[in-house]
């Protein structure tokens, strides 16, 4: 079986660069859809125009709705199909992003993913994660592509509040405990074949760079500054961890997740809140060291993420709830049955308690 490890085409990062962003996506077109919440809008929508002023290129702004939901990415792409755009381009958070990148699958348009807050893994994979309108995980969207042109500015990225690259962070804590237990199985990731060590390199690297720069990244952003550490960790959290998860092999932290979607109780959280608690899930399902689980349970406290149950809302019918979510975590096509073992829903149970357990020893 032949390895493989996927990327976007390029990958630019740096403090400013959104002002430069015709500059670096004008080769692809004449015309360019550009989607955005009302909110993303507000902070971007004068940059982009100011890029592109003095050039012969048009573009057109839609608004997008806040859910990547087949009934979204349908709407887009009518707009872009109706504008008959040559390009489209994706401004903001995790589901934005995904719903350009499905839109620019359906439509065979070149994408464009711009992040505005280093919160999930998002922007370089070639996949979409499909909610329905009301917000519950319906199925991975895998596309053949990833996105052409990546763009963060740093920045604006430290501008969002601390609590978005603290998701960030736990989403891509996530990564190089995934790609392993993957690596273990022999388990073929989303990026097809088996798994190359530079993917597992990547992984790696990426959760150094957390644990060496996370809590002085976090730090800095809370004053919406932009320092070497917060450049590192932008880079692990949108780069290392898209690449890393994609051509590593997603496992039980996200699949736990996806099973904690089933539950209002945990709707205000966002992906790598409950990602960060999954992966602690997993370190225990897998019966690692008690130092790892300790380290990883204290990284995710110093940057503000959940470690037990209570934290994530969740404190009532506690055993009830989180059987469905063990169900839900286990379902068939799951990624939990990447895992090196069989894993059953009482297992995930038991191991979504024990993680609630040894959380509450580090919260005073």
């Amino acid at each position: 079986m032949a390895s493989i490890l996927i990327s976007p085409n390029k990958y630019i990062q740096g403090k400013g660069e959104l002002h430069h962003i015709h500059e670096h996506i004008g080769h692809l077109g004449k015309s360019f859809l550009f989607i955005a919440d009302e909110f993303v809008q507000g902070i971007t929508k004068n940059i982009i125009e100011n890029s592109f002023a003095k050039t012969d290129a048009s573009i057109v702004f839609e608004t997008f709705r806040g859910e990547c939901s087949k009934q979204e990415i349908e709407r887009i792409k009518k707009v872009a199909l109706e504008n008959k755009v040559e390009a489209v381009v994706g401004v903001g958070g995790g589901k934005t992003l995904d719903t350009i990148k499905a839109v620019g699958y359906y439509t065979q348009l070149p994408t464009v993913v711009v992040p505005t807050i280093a919160s999930t893994d998002a922007p370089c994979s070639a996949l979409s994660v499909i909610y329905t309108e009301d917000g519950v995980f319906e199925e991975y969207l895998i596309l053949p592509k990833n996105p052409d042109i990546v763009l963060v500015d740093t920045q604006i990225v430290a501008n969002a509040p601390a609590r978005l690259l603290a998701a960030g962070i736990g989403d891509a804590l996530a990564t190089y405990v995934e790609a392993r237990a993957c690596y273990e199985a022999n388990k073929t990731p989303m990026a097809g074949g088996s798994i190359t060590r530079a993917a597992i390199g990547l992984a790696e690297l990426c959760q150094k760079i957390l644990f060496e720069d996370g809590v002085k990244a976090y730090l800095a952003v809370q004053r919406k500054t932009v320092t070497k550490a917060v450049e590192n960790v932008v880079e692990a959290n949108t780069y290392l961890s898209g690449i890393g998860f994609e051509s590593g092999g997603l496992a039980a932290a996200h699949a736990i997740h996806n099973g904690f979607t089933v539950l209002e109780d945990v709707h205000s959280l966002l992906h790598g809140e409950k990602v960060a608690f999954g992966t602690v899930t997993q370190l225990v399902l897998e019966n690692r060291s008690m130092d790892e689980i300790e380290r990883m349970i204290r990284m995710n406290i110093s940057v503000g993420l959940p470690v037990t149950l209570e934290q994530m809302g969740i404190t009532e019918n506690v055993e009830e709830k989180i059987w469905k979510v063990a169900e839900a975590a286990c379902a068939e096509g799951e990624t939990i049955h990447n895992m090196p073992f069989k894993v059953t829903p009482d297992d995930v149970y038991a191991a979504i308690l024990a993680a609630d357990s040894i959380g509450k020893r580090y919260v005073k």
